[in-house]
């Protein structure tokens, strides 16, 4: 929601700075979501007017003009624009000149001929709407020639741009946001003028019904005007609108584009001729009907989209746009003016179903206040009488059959002060809630308010509480310790082996990282998973943020990538991530809530290879006491590379899979650095976990240390030698040490050396050389009949 601040102090008196009031307006609970200073780059742009226009001879599509800008002698600028002609006088930025965005405008030449600037259309003043621009800005007959563009169209302007919750439909509109203005700062706000007097004694209810025939709508008012004479509308007008992000078209589609702005209620004309059975209905659509709105789309239509009809053919889609077949036109010399009101959740989902989201129904399926309606009304005929637009009739169609009354809240001050943990007089309170035009009277120490219709959020006593801090201000509400009787506690099981977990990887050197556990169905392909793969049965989320938020993962893979690529994008040369997370596995009962597992991701690139991941991997099982881990080659995972892949298990049960990234994965994110990622279920990990620590003795005997140096193939994994190692040296092979691995000469091709320290040792006695050369031989013998190793 755009509010220019120039349109607000039509109704609140303002005496701060853009700034400051946004700052003020946030702490009384707005979201500002920024606030925008327009015009001061702008400079060297002069109103010239055209005094002589030729085709360029060398180019169809380009114009050569001869501009007045107030000097002795003209310039020269060439132009692809069309809609100007002699006499007109446009916006001319001159050799020099400086516009909205930024852009420097320098002389040239175009095909040959000189062109000493250009002219301006209200995109390059930075005042254009949200609607594209056709075209240059041609200004007013009487504009001053050669005049600072500034001194014309009050080009210095600041607009606040909200963003606006779903339950506070009221603040759509410039005079909610000048009545929010006004309760922060403590001052008076006036409401626009609606008063004016039917000019025309032809009532229209004696040539017009209205049928309501279904109760999606409402509310809906219908007036009259006759004698329309469309025109541009008047230069304040326009510049309102422009501001607001509105583009002007004419005084009529302005007037009811200027009351939505204004007071938040969307309405619409028509050309009288066009209601051909003098008849207004508002019914559903048919299905498989096809009708064409305003922006010349055909678009077909089902019986859950609400229209408006003239009793015989569709001429508008409630609450979104109006058809082609009944838009007023130049010639239109009478008018309907439609306001409404209509059920928000239906407008919604027909715009989201017919891709047609406009401010109408932006506005319409927030729930609007249907007492806003008749005040939109009289606004509107008000502006009809003031531009002299044309004479409104007598005589209103108002269908409104269930009219919703104000309500009424009881509210202990002693209570919102016990809450809010402060201290202000009931005087204080009825003061803050009176400034809000919730009118309120006390009686004793409660509350008594009145609260108005179209506050649709005010209906529990919190809410009350929320509206007086808010206003009183949250900068001033003191900070205090909740009053709480304590309670021994401490960490459960799980806490703690997550916490020892934390600290060993924050001591490997990684930062932990933090990820939604909803993601975008696209991520599935991105990092290659088939399509049959279960990973893709999937958890959908109802009422999804977006596309990118729609489901509940089931891999953290994805998520641990785009925080790599997030941070190789920012030039980060050295990233190394973990994630402790959930991820959520559907139940085959639809009924029945999804499982959830713990994992632990990391995620690492730069300077790293894949055994870096794999030490640190070693690490959580290490801090963690978990005994019997086996690594075995994983080469069927399509996101990893299949030959530096491995997966992990425990006592045969899998934990997870750790490797390097294959290329098109990286590649589909757009990092062109290797990725390594550890994906490891934690309940698995803490299933096997033994954090308890025993004491253990010195030794008491000499240690017995035998190198052992074996030839084998390169194929064969050091972790299958070691496991044999273990189980032939029984209860006297203390420990185990690669020292050495080599490949090269000497070493025939597809073999590899291998030499380990093996240090042996007796428990209560001092072993013999014959004892430890018994072992020592069986093993050499497990690992030749075994592994097919040779002894060096």
């Amino acid at each position: 929601m755009k509010a220019p601040i120039n349109w607000l102090k039509d109704y609140v008196d303002i005496d701060l700075s853009p700034q400051e009031l946004g700052d003020a307006l946030t702490l009384s609970g707005s979201k500002v979501e920024e606030v925008i200073v327009t015009g001061d780059i702008i400079n060297k742009v002069v109103t010239g007017k055209i005094i002589k226009l030729e085709k360029h001879e060398e180019a169809e599509k380009l114009s050569i003009c001869q501009v007045d800008i107030g000097k002795e002698e003209p310039i020269q600028i060439v132009t692809a624009a069309t809609n100007m002609k002699e006499g007109d006088i446009v916006p001319t930025a001159l050799h020099g000149s400086t516009l909205a965005d930024g852009t420097k405008i320098k002389k040239g030449k175009l095909r040959g001929a000189v062109s000493n600037g250009m002219f301006c259309s209200e995109e390059e003043l930075g005042i254009a709407g949200d609607e594209p621009v056709v075209g240059l800005m041609i200004l007013p007959q009487d504009t001053a020639i050669g005049k600072d563009i500034k001194e014309v169209i009050d080009l210095e302007k600041a607009i606040i741009d909200f963003e606006i919750t779903s339950n506070r439909p009221d603040c759509l509109s410039i005079v909610g946001i000048a009545r929010e203005t006004a309760a922060t700062l403590g001052k008076e706000y006036k409401m626009p003028n609606t008063e004016f007097k039917a000019a025309c004694s032809e009532n229209i209810e004696d040539s017009l019904k209205v049928e309501v025939r279904d109760s999606l709508c409402r509310r809906y008012m219908a007036r009259g005007v006759t004698n329309v004479k469309i025109e541009p509308s008047p230069q304040w007008m326009q510049e309102r609108l422009l501001e607001a992000g509105v583009r002007p078209i004419n005084n009529i589609v302005d007037i009811t584009n200027f009351v939505m702005v204004e007071l938040g209620q969307p309405m619409h004309a028509f050309d009288r001729r066009q209601i051909a059975s003098n008849t207004i209905v508002v019914e559903r659509a048919k299905d498989g009907e096809k009708f064409t709105t305003l922006d010349e789309e055909e678009r077909t239509l089902d019986s859950e989209i609400l229209n408006i009809k003239d009793g015989e053919r569709t001429i508008a889609l409630a609450g979104i746009m109006g058809g082609l077949n009944s838009e007023v036109k130049e010639d239109t010399a009478e008018i309907v003016f439609e306001c409404a009101n209509f059920e928000g959740t239906n407008i919604r989902v027909s715009s989201k179903k017919l891709a047609l989201r406009t401010d109408a129904s932006g506005k319409f399926e927030k729930d609007l206040d249907p007492n806003a309606v008749e005040m939109a009304m009289n606004r509107a005929c008000h502006l009809i009488e003031e531009l002299g637009a044309g004479e409104v009739m007598e005589g209103t169609i108002d269908v409104y059959p269930e009219k919703l009354e104000p309500h009424t809240l009881k509210v202990d001050s002693n209570w919102i002060n016990k809450f809010l943990g402060l201290n202000i007089s009931k005087e204080d309170m009825k003061m803050y809630l009176d400034r809000l035009d919730l009118k309120t009277t006390v009686q004793g120490d409660t509350l008594v308010i009145n609260v108005p219709t179209f506050r649709c959020d005010m209906n529990i006593r919190e809410d009350v509480a929320e509206e007086i801090a808010r206003i009183y201000g949250y900068n001033k509400v003191p900070s205090t310790i909740p009053a709480a009787q304590t309670l021994k506690g401490g960490k459960n099981e799980k806490q703690v082996l997550e916490t020892k977990v934390i600290d060993t990887l924050i001591g490997s050197g990684l930062n932990q990282a933090i990820a939604y556990s909803f993601v975008s169905p696209k991520v599935f392909d991105k990092v290659l998973i088939p399509q049959d793969s279960p990973l893709r049965k999937v958890v959908t989320i109802k009422n999804p943020l977006g596309e990118d938020y729609s489901i509940m993962r089931t891999t953290s893979i994805p998520s641990m990538m785009e925080a790599l690529a997030r941070n190789y994008s920012r030039n980060n040369e050295i990233v190394r991530l973990f994630e402790i997370g959930k991820i959520y596995i559907p139940n085959e009962d639809e009924k029945q809530l999804p499982e959830e597992r713990n994992l632990v991701t990391l995620g690492m690139y730069g300077e790293v290879d894949y055994l870096d991941l794999k030490g640190v991997v070693e690490n959580i099982i290490h801090c963690l006491g978990v005994k019997k881990t086996k690594f075995t080659r994983e080469s069927e995972n399509p996101t990893f590379h299949p030959g530096k892949t491995a997966a992990l298990y425990i006592k045969n049960e899998l934990v997870g899979v750790l490797g390097e990234i294959h290329p098109d994965v990286s590649e589909n994110y757009g990092v062109e650095e290797r990725c390594y990622i550890a994906e490891l279920n934690l309940d698995v990990l803490f299933k096997y976990a033994n954090t308890e620590k025993k004491y253990k003795a010195l030794p008491k005997f000499p240690a017995v240390t035998r190198d052992l140096a074996v030839l084998i193939d390169e194929q064969v994994l050091v972790q299958e030698i070691e496991e044999n190692i273990r189980k032939q040296g029984g209860k006297i092979l203390e420990s185990i040490k690669l020292f050495d691995v080599y490949q090269g000469k000497q070493i025939p091709e597809g073999k590899k050396s291998i030499a380990y320290s093996l240090i042996y040792r007796g428990e209560n006695k001092t072993l013999t050389d014959k004892e430890v050369n018994k072992v020592h031989d069986k093993i050499v013998r497990a690992l030749q009949f075994k592994l097919g190793a040779e002894l060096r």
